[in-house]
């Protein structure tokens, strides 16, 4: 492979790059004790938490959950991005 093909296709790969990454910016975070932290991790421990509490009340109000395993993570997940975009959004 010549000299010039190679700063061709690293050319457009440089090209290719600064395309995808032209929406990135900088990830929200908080102060806690004079150490930023990210945002995302605590909305998924409180995300954590409220499944722990939903799972609690459903317990408590005897409904079974047919296929737990898919459940508990996926109301993780949309307690999670509920918070995300109810705080930080």
């Amino acid at each position: 492979m010549s000299t010039n093909a190679c700063w061709r296709i690293s050319g457009w790969g440089l090209m290719l790059a600064a395309l995808f990454l032209t929406g990135c910016g900088r990830a929200p975070s908080f102060d806690v004790l004079g150490s930023f932290f990210p945002a995302w991790l605590a909305c998924l421990g409180l995300g954590l938490v409220l499944t722990v509490a939903a799972r609690w009340l459903l317990v408590r109000l005897q409904i079974m959950i047919a296929v737990p395993v898919l459940t508990y993570p996926s109301l993780t997940a949309l307690f999670s991005f509920a918070l995300w975009l109810a705080l930080f959004r």
